[in-house]
């Protein structure tokens, strides 16, 4: 009798040590597991969404003429990216400002890219007819995370020389706020400007 319970107790620690080790091993993998989903998220997250102090995410696009730009092509640059529709009034109210600051000469370095919102919905020549106008490229197709904040037009995000993320908010821009939020980094030395890889369309005299 008692051998019968000496062979119990020990088959009963045998399986009792099997099932706690099964357990500890799935332990163990589901840690393995997530610290590994933790590790691909954290090396993720800055370049996940636009994040103002942040490194500003890549973008690229097409112009109405079919020229690709991007953010390393800028690179080095002062970049106003600009969200705007046909539609919208404030965003006409603000694309001349815009236009404005790209010509001033003490403004030399900053780079602005408009990206058409509705280039799908409008005939082309309607943007190509305001393109003739303005010294700087209008997308008519973007990639890319960012976008119009809170779904609001206009919105706009500023990246420095260096490619971080310096200002991201819904609402035109007026000629004081890009004095105030341009000019700055403007004066400031970053990275070595690339030669642009978009041509610069001039006004018709």
């Amino acid at each position: 009798m008692k051998e019968k319970r000496a062979r119990f107790t020990i088959a009963h620690v045998l399986v009792v040590a099997i099932r706690e080790s099964n357990v500890a091993t799935s332990i163990i993998r589901l840690i393995r597991f997530f610290a590994a989903v933790l590790v691909l998220a954290s090396a993720g997250t800055s370049y996940a969404k636009p994040i103002v102090g942040a490194p500003a995410p890549a973008f690229s696009g097409t112009t109405l003429n079919g020229e690709q730009v991007s953010l390393d092509s800028l690179r080095g640059q002062v970049i106003v990216l600009n969200f705007w529709a046909t539609w919208c009034g404030p965003c006409k109210q603000e694309l001349p400002r815009l236009d404005a600051a790209a010509r001033k000469p003490e403004y030399r370095g900053l780079r602005i890219v408009a990206v058409t919102t509705d280039a799908d919905k409008v005939p082309v020549s309607a943007i190509q007819s305001l393109q003739s106008i303005l010294s700087f490229p209008l997308l008519k197709v973007f990639s890319g995370v960012y976008e119009p904040i809170g779904r609001a037009i206009p919105t706009n995000y500023i990246i420095d020389r260096d490619g971080v993320l310096r200002y991201a908010r819904a609402g035109a821009l007026e000629a004081d706020d890009i004095a105030e939020l341009v000019g700055p980094l403007l004066a400031k030395p970053g990275a070595r400007p690339q030669a642009p890889s978009i041509q610069t369309i001039s006004a018709p005299h």
